[in-house]
């Protein structure tokens, strides 16, 4: 028994109106385990359907393994394009710190955290969204001078912690998580 059921087959399509165009029509099975897909294969009698280990379906990467590894990855680079383009404005001594904390909140933070709501991360994914958020910070409130030697240094991550008043990007993320979770709950 197949464990997942299909609705119309290929061979139906045309009576309900579509058309299947067999060289784009590409299919994926999800699956933890590390064989996923591996032992799977569709064919109909247009001709067999490609599969694929990774695709993007409406901003987002789904692989085969369900692994949110490679979502994070892309949201990052997004992010630090983002951030590159803004980097300017960021170490500009003319703007005061609040103003470049509201460009990281509305312009970087919404590319990272865009379908932040359904991720569970492992603590490795956190540190890595963690050290983002702190670079874009250090750029933000520039370095300080060391008390004792009287040097500039970069600032340290409790310094930041102090200075960045606003929920660090994983708070923001698990309460956007649990405002989801709270809205799924009240719907069924």
């Amino acid at each position: 028994m197949s464990a997942f059921r299909i609705l119309f087959t290929v061979e139906e399509y045309p009576e309900i109106g579509l058309k299947v165009n067999g060289n784009k029509t590409k299919y994926m099975v999800m699956s933890r385990d590390q064989n996923a897909g591996q032992s799977h294969s569709v064919k109909t009698d247009i001709c067999p359907f490609g599969g694929v280990e990774q695709f993007r379906y409406l901003g987002t990467t789904l692989t085969n393994q369900s692994s949110i590894q490679e979502e994070i990855k892309s949201k990052l680079m997004s992010a630090n394009a983002c951030y590159h383009s803004v980097q300017n404005l960021l170490s500009s001594t003319l703007l005061s710190k609040n103003i470049k904390i509201k460009i990281y909140s509305t312009i970087i933070l919404p590319i990272v955290l865009c379908g932040c709501k359904t991720w569970s991360l492992t603590l490795r994914e956190e540190h890595r969204l963690r050290v983002f958020e702190n670079r874009v910070l250090r750029r933000i409130f520039g370095p300080t001078r060391d008390e004792v030697t009287g040097e500039w240094r970069k600032l340290h991550n409790e310094e930041l912690n102090d200075l960045y008043f606003l929920l660090n990007i994983i708070r923001v993320m698990k309460s956007r998580r649990m405002r989801w979770a709270w809205h799924v709950a009240r719907m069924g």
